[in-house]
């Protein structure tokens, strides 16, 4: 047995028993080897575990039909704007759930092994995966109530009887955490008329599956074999956190849970070792990191949360000494494991990830801003009945920069890109939304139209209207796009930014946010500072020596001049960016 295997066998015996786990393993063994007899190329030419992301990924997040035109299916076009406009700059995608579905923008999913007819086919989806590696959401949590599975339980199949849980709603479950303010069960008729209450978590059509159904494991792993067979290189495992439910707990982050995600990592460690785990926890940091496991045995990328809200929190108040305490503290479990450094995306920004980063008041601060910038605010009930905010929902672009703001465009570009070039200078793999390469602002009629606050951040966009403005030096899109496209050639092409480089941040000042990033093999020191306030800032320094060069002069390598510092000071104007390196 190999030692994928065993570990198989281990979480199976954990999560089912003895008895019943070491009946489950030949039957979950017997799909293994099939896949692995039927795709040796999985297996095959597969980079070291250290290298199978570099300096050169960075991925951007993206709806399937984000982008349209006559005559052509949503991915089609996809796929030809983005090769057209970012090949050179990006190199995966994450292509959010392009399944059917019956609500929440695709997170309820009626059929995981479909696309949506409305956005194109399979083929389309591996054309895309031509040009990009492609991210998958896995989103396994829950399915939609209007799901093949689902149907199948109101009906009364065996097969599906333990698929969901049913649960007496006088049942106590105070201790459940809850990302909504919604109630936990819904009520359902069967085809026989009988009356069931499910678990929801997030919505009455999003209904919970039950892993502790072997069943549902076994669905789901044929589920994650298909997307490999698919092209995915990354897959996103969203919502995990929630994925087993003992009553009596809390309902997250349970040893069950992680021994799921801890099996998958061992199902593809074995049929398919280059692909890789991301967990989506939008939790408190020490919560969220766990899930890189001993930094063998689970995801190999686990999201960087905190990281939107202290970088807003950083330019709203031109501090940046919570980011610079809180980095300074960030580490990895080992080498083949890294962080998924982002700002924004199809999401809100969430605020949980900083309890105990930043005060209350501070949160509010960044509410109050959200609600002044045109944004909506959501919250989440907690267990004494009341709320607290949940996250900001808002364009990253209208959260750095006012709507309503007299000042001219250029400052709030720099502003903006400022937020941007710290994400990508951080140790990790970057994920950009797309709405922040292309400098989107807020969505009200989106807004309106849905009545969902999340649809702020979702607009879609019509590629030769996109086209056009793209073209145009003086709009912002074009600003915004230009100046990130400089940024991410910049990065891609210094070791210094590998994921596994080394890191250090540098309390240089508390208007600089600087992190000294080193290549894995100890070369080619960077030293990045970013001014996050409205003011010049200049700090006493011997960087030259710090970076290895000669004399005071160093080269900022995104615009490729050189930055003297005879005087023995680093000058900084309001919202600079300096990825600097000695001569």
């Amino acid at each position: 047995m190999s030692e994928p295997e065993s570990r198989i066998c281990s979480h199976l015996r954990f999560l089912y028993g003895d008895r019943a786990g070491a009946d489950l393993w030949p039957r979950l063994q017997e799909r293994l080897s099939a896949f692995r007899k039927g795709h040796p190329e999985f297996s095959q030419g597969v980079p070291a575990p250290s290298e199978r992301l570099t300096q050169r990924d960075v991925i951007l997040i993206t709806y399937g039909d984000q982008i349209s035109e006559p005559g052509c299916s949503p991915l089609q076009t996809l796929a030809a704007f983005l090769e057209t406009y970012v090949r050179e700059v990006i190199t995966g995608v994450h292509l959010l759930p392009f399944f059917p579905y019956s609500s929440d923008d695709g997170f309820s999913v009626i059929d995981y092994m479909a696309v949506n007819p409305s956005l194109g086919n399979w083929e389309d989806i591996r054309r895309l995966g031509e040009s990009f590696r492609l991210m998958f959401d896995s989103v396994i949590n829950h399915i939609s109530a209007q799901s093949a599975w689902f149907q199948a339980f109101l009906a009364g199949a065996p097969e599906f009887a333990d698929a969901f849980l049913v649960v007496d709603p006088d049942t106590d479950l105070s201790q459940v955490v809850r990302p909504r303010a919604l109630p936990l069960l819904t009520p359902v008729r069967t085809v026989s008329g009988e009356e069931k209450w499910v678990w929801t978590t997030f919505s009455v059509d999003q209904i919970d599956l039950n892993f502790a159904d072997p069943g549902v494991l076994l669905r789901i792993v044929d589920v994650l074999l298909f997307y490999v067979e698919q092209g995915a290189e990354i897959i996103r495992l969203d919502a995990i956190a929630y994925l087993w439910k003992t009553i009596g707990t809390p309902c997250i982050h349970l040893e069950e849970t992680h021994r799921v995600v801890k099996l998958f990592r061992a199902v593809l460690d074995w049929v398919a070792p280059g692909v890789m785990l991301i967990t989506e926890t939008n939790v408190p940091h020490e919560e969220n990191v766990s899930y890189f496991g001993d930094g063998s045995d689970e995801a190999q990328l686990v999201y960087q949360f905190p990281l939107p809200p202290l970088v807003l929190h950083a330019l709203a108040t031109g501090d940046a000494s919570h980011l610079t305490a809180w980095a300074s503290g960030l580490s990895l479990p080992s080498r083949t494991t890294t962080f998924y450094n982002f700002l924004a995306s199809h999401d809100g920004i969430g605020v949980r990830p900083v309890e105990g980063i930043l005060a209350p008041e501070d949160v509010r601060l960044l509410a109050d801003r959200t609600l002044a910038h045109g944004g909506k605010v959501s919250y989440k009930a907690n267990a004494d009945g009341s709320q607290s905010i949940y996250e900001l929902n808002i364009s990253y672009f209208d959260a750095i920069s006012s709507p309503q703001a007299d000042e001219p465009p250029a400052v709030q570009v720099s502003r903006f890109m400022v937020s941007q070039a710290i994400m990508l200078a951080l140790q990790g793999v970057p994920g950009i939304y797309v709405h922040s390469l292309l400098g989107s602002r807020n969505d009200q009629e989106g807004l309106r139209r849905t009545g969902r606050a999340r649809s702020i951040n979702r607009e879609k966009l019509r590629r030769a209207e996109l086209e056009a403005v793209l073209a145009d030096p003086s709009s912002l899109r074009h600003a915004v796009f230009t100046a990130y496209c400089r940024l991410i050639r910049a990065r891609t092409a210094h070791a210094a930014f590998h994921p596994n480089g080394a890191q250090q941040v540098l309390p240089l000042h508390p208007a600089l946010f600087s992190v000294l990033r080193v290549a894995p093999d100890d070369t080619e020191p960077l030293l990045c500072v970013h001014n996050v306030s409205d003011a010049p800032v200049s700090v006493p320094t011997d960087f030259a020596a710090l970076l290895g060069g000669q004399g005071r002069a160093v080269c900022d390598v995104i615009t490729g001049e050189l930055v003297s510092m005879a005087d023995g000071y680093l000058h900084c104007a309001p919202y600079q960016v300096l990825w600097l390196k000695g001569l």
